[in-house]
C-alpha cells in the first residue's frame, strides 16, 4: 500500500491531476457524500452550506434554555426540557442516521480502491502512476473519513449526555410540578375546609341568633302575661265596680226610658180624648227585641177577631208609610228595618178606620249592633234553631238545626245533612224577615225563603240571637249587592 503524507491534501489542492481515462473525471478535493436510494441505486447528497453542525445546534439549544430559564414558570420549564430531549433525540437519530452514512461511504471507498487496484494492474506508463496517485487519495479520504467518525462519535457521546441531562431535568421539572401541584391542591383543600368551617360557625350562629330571639320573645310574651295577672289581682274591685255602675246605668236609663214612653202615652191619649174612635191602643216597649200589641180600650170597641189589621212603616222624616206585608196580626215583633221608624196600625171595624201608632221611633236593642260587627269578622256564624213551620205548614219535630250565616252564603243543617242553602246571587229569591205576627214568641222567629216554594219559621234562643241574624245575613248579602228584606220591602239595609 502507498503511504499517503500529510502535506498531500495541500499537494492535491494545488497540482491539477490529469484524467485517468475518458470516462473518469475527478472534479471535487473531497469525495462526494453518497446513499442508497431506491432499487440499490447510489444517490448524491447534495449538503447545504448554511446548515449548522450537531455541536452548534446543541450548544445554541442549550444557551438558549439556560437564558429563559429564569422567566420561564415551572410548568413552561419542563415544557422546554421536554422539547430539548425530544431535539435530543431526534439528534441522535440523525448521528445514526450519520453512522449509517459514514458506513456506506466506506464500503464505497473500498470498493473503489480495490476498483484501482484492478485498473493499475492492467494500465502502464503515465496512466499507473495516475491510478497510484488516485489510490493514495482515496486512502487519504479514507483517513479523513476516520477523523471524522471520531467526531462523530464524540459528538454521540456528547449528545447522549446532553439528552441525559435534559432526560434527568425533566424528570426534576415533573417532579418540581407534581410537588408544586400537590402543594397547592393541599393549599386549595386547606382553604376549602376553612370556608366550610366559617359556613358552619355562620350557621350554628345564625340558629343560636334564632334560638335566643325566639326564648327572649316567649320570655317577653310570658312576663306580659304576669303583669297582667298581677295587674288584675290588685285591681278586682276596681273592675268590678265599674261592671256594676255599668249595670246600675243600664237599669237607670231603660226605667227612664219606660217613664218616658208611659208620659207619652199619657200625652197622646190627653190629646186624643175628644176623638170618638180612640178605643183601641198599642202596648209593649217600643225597642227591638220585644213585641207590641193592640189592645181595647173601652168596652164599646168591636172586637180584634172581627176586625182587619194592617201594620205600616211611618219614616221620621217625611212622614211617608211603607205597608209591612204580611203584618196583619194584633201583635207584631219590630225588626232591624223598624229600626228608627214610627210604627202604626190601620184597625177596619163596620167600615170605619181606626189608626193607632207608637209614640216615638223604635229603639235599637243595647249592645247589639257591637254584637253584630264582631259576628261580621267571622267566617261563618252558627246559630241553633227549631224549625216551627215548613212551607206554611207546622212543623212538628222539635230537632235542633244549625242556621250557617256566612260570607258567601245562608244555609240550614241538622245533623251533617244540608237542608237548604242558597248563595248569594243576583238570580236568588231569597226572603228574610222577622216573623210578622204568631204570638209571643214572635220576637223570636224569623222567616226565610231559600228559594221559590222552599221557606221556613226559624225560632231562636233569644230575641237578640235572631235579631243579630237578621242584620248579619243583612250585612254580609249587602256586601255582595244583594238586598235582602221581607217580602214587598222595597229598604235598603240601615245601620245598626
Amino acid at each position: 500500500m502507498t503511504r499517503v503524507l500529510r502535506e498531500f491534501g495541500n499537494t492535491m489542492q494545488k497540482e491539477a491531476v490529469p484524467a485517468v481515462s475518458a470516462d473518469v473525471i475527478l472534479k471535487m478535493s473531497k469525495f462526494p457524500t453518497y446513499k442508497i436510494g431506491a432499487n440499490n441505486q447510489i444517490v448524491e447528497v447534495k449538503e447545504d452550506p448554511k446548515t449548522l453542525s450537531m455541536k452548534e445546534v446543541v450548544a445554541r439549544e442549550t444557551a438558549q434554555l439556560i437564558e429563559q430559564q429564569k422567566r420561564l414558570s415551572v410548568r413552561d420549564l419542563a415544557n422546554k426540557f421536554e422539547k430539548g430531549l425530544a431535539a435530543a433525540a431526534k439528534l441522535s437519530d440523525e448521528a445514526r442516521l450519520r453512522e449509517a452514512a459514514s458506513l456506506e461511504k466506506h464500503v464505497l471507498l473500498k470498493k473503489l480502491r480495490d476498483a484501482l487496484e484492478s485498473l493499475r494492474g492492467r494500465v502502464a506508463g503515465r496512466n499507473k502512476d495516475d491510478v497510484e496517485e488516485s489510490i493514495a487519495m482515496v486512502e487519504a479520504l479514507a483517513v479523513q473519513l476516520t477523523e471524522r467518525e471520531g467526531e462523530l462519535i464524540q459528538e454521540k457521546s456528547e449528545v447522549k449526555k446532553l439528552a441525559n441531562f435534559l432526560k434527568q431535568a425533566s424528570e426534576d421539572a415533573k417532579k418540581l410540578v407534581d410537588a408544586e401541584r400537590s402543594f397547592y391542591r393541599a393549599e386549595i383543600e386547606n382553604a376549602r375546609e376553612a370556608v366550610q368551617r366559617v359556613e358552619e360557625a355562620l350557621k350554628a350562629q345564625e340558629q343560636l341568633s334564632r334560638a335566643s330571639g325566639k326564648q327572649d320573645v316567649e320570655e317577653l310574651m310570658k312576663e306580659v302575661q304576669e303583669a297582667r295577672r298581677i295587674k288584675m289581682l290588685h285591681q278586682p274591685s276596681k273592675v268590678m265596680d265599674m261592671e256594676h255602675e255599668l249595670i246600675a246605668l243600664r237599669i237607670k236609663l231603660v226605667e227612664k226610658s219606660k217613664q218616658s214612653r208611659q208620659l207619652q202615652k199619657e200625652l197622646e191619649r190627653s190629646k186624643k180624648s175628644e176623638e170618638l174612635s180612640n178605643v183601641y191602643e198599642l202596648d209593649g216597649p217600643e225597642i227591638l227585641g220585644s213585641y207590641l200589641q193592640i189592645q181595647t180600650c173601652s168596652d164599646q170597641a168591636p172586637e180584634l177577631s172581627s176586625c182587619s189589621i194592617q201594620w205600616f212603616r211611618v219614616s221620621s222624616e217625611d212622614g211617608k208609610r211603607e205597608l209591612i206585608s204580611g203584618a196583619t196580626k194584633s201583635l207584631y215583633a219590630p225588626e232591624p228595618f223598624d229600626v228608627g221608624r214610627k210604627l202604626q196600625a190601620d184597625i177596619t171595624a163596620d167600615g170605619q178606620i181606626i189608626r193607632v201608632a207608637t209614640t216615638g221611633p223604635i229603639d235599637p236593642a243595647a249592645g247589639l249592633g257591637s254584637y253584630v260587627e264582631a259576628l261580621v269578622r267571622k267566617h261563618d256564624t252558627e246559630f241553633n234553631v227549631v224549625v216551627t213551620q215548613m212551607n206554611g205548614t207546622d212543623h212538628s219535630s222539635p230537632s235542633i238545626h244549625v242556621f250557617h250565616v256566612g260570607k258567601m252564603r245562608m244555609k240550614l243543617c241538622l245533623g251533617n245533612t244540608t237542608v237548604a242553602k242558597e248563595y248569594y246571587s243576583a238570580s236568588m229569591q231569597v226572603l228574610l224577615c222577622g216573623v210578622r205576627g204568631g204570638g209571643n214568641a214572635a220576637a223570636q222567629a224569623l222567616f226565610w225563603q231559600a228559594k221559590k216554594g222552599l221557606s221556613f219559621v226559624l225560632a231562636f234562643e233569644s230575641e237578640r240571637e235572631r235579631n243579630a241574624a237578621i242584620m248579619l245575613a243583612r250585612r254580609l248579602a249587602f256586601d255582595c249587592n244583594i238586598v235582602l228584606a221581607g217580602p214587598d220591602d222595597r229598604t235598603s239595609v240601615p245601620n245598626a
